[in-house]
Parts: structure tokens; sequence; C-alpha cells
């Protein structure tokens, strides 16, 4: 499959090979997590090959690979990953291989897991459903 790309010396779109795709990908893999800061807000979804780190607010749904809302960040929609590390607060749903909700953390909404890790502190109200492969999108 190609896709198509712009040049920055011209204005007209170049075939992107599979194998560029792929070494494109692999440095998004290799880099270090996306920050979503705590002086930006976001509305609208987000997805990610790699990891999200998430200081400030979302309204929306997240994809990556592991994501962590960290102490003050806040989400509003659904969290999907590979892992997800919760120490701010989610209002709506984890769905998630591994999820961990920290002292801090505050989960409004279902979580579905393989596995579920809860600190004494944390605050959850909703079910939790050890069936993330039945539900995986």
């Amino acid at each position: 499959m190609n896709v198509l790309a712009r040049n920055s010396n011209d204005s007209r779109p170049d075939k992107i090979t599979d194998s560029e795709r792929d070494t494109r990908a692999s440095a998004v893999s290799s880099a270090g997590p996306s920050l979503i800061s705590d002086a930006l807000s976001i509305v609208g979804e987000l997805e990610s090959a790699g990891d999200i780190r998430i200081d400030g607010k979302i309204e929306g749904d997240i994809r990556g690979r592991t994501i962590t809302i960290a102490d003050g960040g806040t989400v509003k929609g659904t969290v999907f990953g590979e892992g997800v590390e919760l120490a701010g607060t989610i209002e709506g749903k984890i769905e998630a291989r591994s999820v961990a909700l920290t002292k801090t953390a505050r989960m409004r909404g279902d979580i579905i897991h393989d596995s579920l890790k809860i600190d004494q502190g944390a605050c959850f109200s909703g079910l939790s459903r050890p069936q993330y492969e039945k539900h995986r999108s």
C-alpha cells in the first residue's frame, strides 16, 4: 500500500513505500512519549503508535501503546491501550491489557482489562470486567 506525502522541496505529492512507512513507524516507537502538557486542553480524538503522557485535559477518545494520565491530568472519553496508568481523573472507560490506578487516581466508568491493580487511596466508581481481548477494537 502506498501513501501520498508532500516533499518539502516541491509541492507535488510523492509516494511513500511500505519500507519507508515501516522505518518511520519504527522511529515513532523508539521515540519518547507524546506529551500533552498541563497548559493544553484538547477536544477531539488522539491516536499514537507510541506512548502518550497526559498532564492536561482531553475531551475525546485516546488510543496509544502505553497511556499515562498524570496527577492533574483529566480525560472525558474512552482510553484504549496495551497499558494504562491513571494518577489523574477519567470520566469514561478504560480498555487495556494492563491497568493501574495509583493512590491519586479518580476513575468514574468501566474498566475492561486482563490485569487490574488499584492502589490504596484510589477512587473507582464503575464496573471492572476482565475481558479485554473480547472487546478490543
